[in-house]
């Protein structure tokens, strides 16, 4: 059957996924004969549809599955989804609206049904689209991490947490969502710039005529002020040490209190402190001891306390707080002020920070052996530059927040007698059993559980070991086999968040890492480099990106501009490139397979393209092998990209090419095909699709030759100065190729060359040489020839004979006045190297800039001389 012109992804990246699967490929099973190799999927939240970030992370996921079954391993790929709390019941709430349902109206059982209903319908969007990219998990082993024995896992672990005296109960600052009503953790709050007013205020210091100025952007959390602060140095305010001022509105007497957080440089140097409702005040109302008035709702509205404000929400309440103030004359001034504000990530709600009872976990001793981990190299983070981050994080860290005010999630295992007492228990029976041991009237009607549940990170911080059921089955084969995973994938973001929390819950409940390596990706951004988002509308749809260029094209062009750690400026010509890529290794396969075979024909013309291109493909591989040890992936697809466009395409096939009409002899041939499966190989953990195309095209196969599991090239020889020499005859030909093209002379009309320098050299490159570049006559010489062009390639100097070929005088003409330019520029550039206040006060790059730009005019004059004096 002749093979198609054009290449069409379409036609083929469904019949080759379906292969895939219909044959198991995907499958992994322990085999105590194959080293394991095991990755886990960074849950994407059951909500989400395919973004950017994920097709360049899965993609590079996919790629070292690939590239490690075609090294013989075991290769396994868990996938899974993660419940994702807050955006699920977000979503689950607004579909039950439309349906003219609140979920105030219906018990916890009734909420949770239609919320599986709602995953059950929508959840698995995103592991479909997956497959359109060609991710290769084993979806057998799909998990969710709500699934029943994840969630007993989570229950088991913080049972086991609280033995420990880790998880506690207490009243502390927390972000608050109030749209979501719940707690978050650090990084679901995302914050921005935004455009503000700063209000100054004065408060009346209390028996005396004199008001104090203070600056806020919130005047509603004036209502729960319960003092003033200075700086203890701050000369200013002296004289107001141990006084007191009144809060206006609510009149309130509060103190003046002294302490170093406050900048004496910033504002008016008073700072109001509301504990309830900052982070910094509350630190500063605990060093004080002072009183501490939440004024706003879970809801965002002001309560009982705001007096006349009571029932407004917080920004109705904030305008009508600054107006009142004003009319009492004690408004000073209003200007406009750019702050950073936090935002929910799930709701876009402003955060309200707020005290309130949640659940905690102690962080400061779990944490110690997982900062040791990485500190010493036992996981090493690509690129290291984060370890400095991982670091500070680590040694700062603050408890955690693990409770949610939500239904949907895993309920804390908590249970309330009716005293107030707790118990904690991994079962309600379990609990009912502790709680009468405290009290025996106790019964299962009047132990209450918890109604909040888990952050989703803390089933998300156990999923490397829950995903091979260690917590239900300790030491099962499969843990033993597959843990520690080898190698996670995911973006700095959530080095904290997530992959530090993994590492502290695997040496915690495991005692070893989770991972050995982590691969840590920039962020998708766009030419301008903002992040991706819906908002900005800036984001393109993956899938259409698919259908637009093919997964081969969008994999691989999302690759080459993603290296390890630095964000990837997106252009959906990068996808382009892509597809051109793959346009141009069809259109190869499509000239091989178009070659006549003749098995007698004479091959030694061809013997020196062979050796050199098998020496050049062993030199490629080591190269590769090199990057992905380095988990230099884009760099990696890089080498193979020029293995195959610059070497294979643009000149072993020039180089063994038959003339137009002739047959190509046939151990070339089997050599070349030899050469396009190996290539195949190389490139398909970056392009599945198209490499299993072209596998089964190039011969006749079994059912079970396939790509996907072929062995992956070894590293062979190099024969080194083959190569080298290679490259000077290529640089030889590039430049007789821009001689033609420079003075108008035809590919068609063959040329003389002239080489200075040892015939051993170049001697098995002739053939090469006169074929590609059209060559009637190659002499070696001693001295420079008259009336010829001159070139250099490395050490070597080559003559190639103008006579009759060119006009010698307009030749002459134009080589002088390009002579007397650049000896122009080169004087130009002499002056400013000669100036010492130049030279001593420039940056070093670029002062170096200036010497290089001094070394290439000199060498182009040489040139031009040497040019001019063979004119004669």
């Amino acid at each position: 059957m002749a093979l198609s012109t054009k290449y069409d992804p379409s036609e083929v990246e469904d019949k080759w996924y379906k292969y895939w699967l219909e044959r198991n490929y995907f499958h992994s099973e322990p085999h105590p004969d194959k080293e394991a190799y095991s990755i886990v999927i960074p849950p994407p939240n059951v909500t989400g549809v395919l973004h950017m970030g994920h097709m360049l992370n899965n993609t590079i996921q996919d790629v070292l599955i690939r590239k490690a079954r075609m090294e013989g391993k075991e290769a396994c790929w868990v996938p899974g989804t993660d419940h994702a709390s807050i955006a699920t019941e977000a979503k689950v709430v607004a579909m039950l609206k439309e349906k003219g349902i609140n979920k105030e109206d219906l018990t916890r059982e009734e909420f949770l049904e239609h919320a599986m209903e709602w995953k059950e319908k929508y959840g698995g969007i995103i592991l479909e689209q997956l497959k359109k990219l060609g991710c290769s998990c084993d979806w057998e082993r799909e998990r969710f991490t709500m699934e029943a024995d994840l969630s007993d896992a989570v229950t088991n672990v913080f049972v086991k947490l609280h033995e420990k005296g880790y998880v506690y109960r207490g009243v502390r600052m927390v972000n608050w969502d109030p749209e979501g009503k719940t707690a978050l953790s650090d990084d679901e709050v995302i914050h921005r710039q935004v455009q503000s007013k700063l209000y100054y205020v004065k408060y009346q210091v209390e028996g005396t005529e004199e008001f104090v100025t203070v600056a806020t952007t919130r005047p509603e959390t004036i209502l729960g002020d319960t003092a003033v602060c200075i700086n203890p140095n701050d000369e200013r305010f002296t004289h107001l040490k141990g006084k007191r001022v009144i809060v206006p509105l609510v009149n309130r007497s509060v103190p003046i209190v002294e302490d170093d957080y406050v900048d004496m440089e910033f504002g008016t140097g008073c700072l109001k402190i509301t504990p309830a409702h900052d982070v910094n005040d509350y630190e500063i109302g605990i060093r004080h001891k002072l009183e501490s008035i939440d004024v706003i709702n879970d809801d965002g509205k002001i309560n009982e306390h705001g007096d006349a404000y009571e029932g407004l929400d917080r920004f109705v309440a904030r305008k009508k707080v600054a107006k009142d103030i004003e009319e009492l004359g004690q408004l000073d001034l209003i200007e406009d002020y750019t702050n950073n504000v936090g935002f929910s990530e799930r709701t876009d709600a402003v955060i309200e920070p707020k005290l309130s009872t949640q659940w905690f976990l102690k962080m400061e001793d779990i944490s110690k052996p997982a900062l040791k981990a990485v500190m010493e190299d036992d996981i090493q983070l690509y690129p290291s530059k984060f370890k400095n981050t991982y670091r500070s994080w680590m040694e700062n860290v603050r408890d955690w927040c693990i409770s949610r005010q939500l239904w949907w999630g895993q309920r804390i295992p908590a249970y309330y007698l009716p005293n107030g007492e707790i118990v904690v228990a991994g079962s309600p029976e379990e609990a009912l059993e502790k709680a009468q041991a405290i009290d025996p009237s106790v019964t299962a009607e009047t132990l209450k559980q918890d109604d909040d549940v888990l952050d989703t990170w803390f089933s998300s911080w156990l999923w490397p070991l829950s995903v091979f059921d260690a917590f239900k089955n300790p030491g099962n084969k499969e843990v033993k086999y597959y843990y520690p995973t080898n190698d996670l994938v995911t973006g700095p973001d959530i080095l904290f968040f997530w992959v530090a929390r993994m590492i502290i819950a695997g040496l915690e409940f495991d005692g070893q890492v989770p991972f050995k390596n982590v691969y840590l990706t920039g962020i998708v951004r766009d030419k301008q480099r903002r992040k991706m988002s819906k908002s900005l509308g800036n984001s393109p749809d993956p899938l259409k990106l698919i259908e637009q260029f093919g997964a081969d094209g969008v994999r691989s062009g999302i690759l080459l501009s993603a290296a390890a750690g630095n964000d990837l400026l997106f252009d959906e010509k990068l996808c382009e490139q892509g597809r051109n890529f793959a346009n141009k290794i069809w259109n190869a396969f499509r000239l091989i397979k178009g070659w006549e075979v003749n098995p007698k024909a004479d091959h030694k013309h061809n013997d020196t393209a062979i050796r050199w291109f098998k020496s050049r493909f062993n030199s490629a591989v080591a190269e590769i092998e090199d990057h992905f040890s380095k988990f230099r992936i884009s760099d990696a697809l890089m080498t193979t990209y020029k293995l195959v466009w610059d070497d294979f395409c643009s000149w072993y096939l020039e180089m063994i090419k038959p003339p137009f009409g002739e047959p190509i002899d046939k151990i070339t041939y089997d050599a070349t095909i030899h050469f396009f499966e190996d290539i195949m190989k190389l490139l398909h953990p970056f392009m599945p699709f198209l490499t299993e195309e072209i596998w089964h095209e190039i011969r006749e196969r079994s059912e079970d030759d396939c790509v996907i599991i072929a062995s992956w090239p070894a590293t062979g020889e190099v024969d080194e100065a083959l190569v080298n020499v290679a490259e000077s005859a290529f640089e030889v030909v590039t430049q007789i190729r821009n001689i033609r093209s420079s003075k108008g002379i035809s590919p068609k009309e063959a040329l003389k060359l002239a080489i200075k320098s040892g015939p051993e050299r170049f001697r098995a490159f002739e053939a090469i040489l006169s074929k590609l570049a059209n060559l009637s006559e190659i002499s070696y010489v001693e001295e420079k020839v008259d009336g010829a062009m001159t070139f250099v390639v490395k050490s070597d100097e080559f003559f190639v004979p103008m006579e009759g070929k060119v006009d010698v005088e307009k030749e002459r003409e134009e080589l002088t006045k390009e002579l007397e330019y650049t000896r122009g520029f080169l004087n130009s550039v002499n002056k400013k190297l000669s100036n010492k206040r130049f030279v001593d006060n420039a940056p070093a790059q670029v002062v170096e800039g200036e010497k290089k730009k001094q070394a290439d005019a000199e060498a182009k004059i040489k040139a031009l001389e040497e040019s001019l004096a063979n004119l004669g």
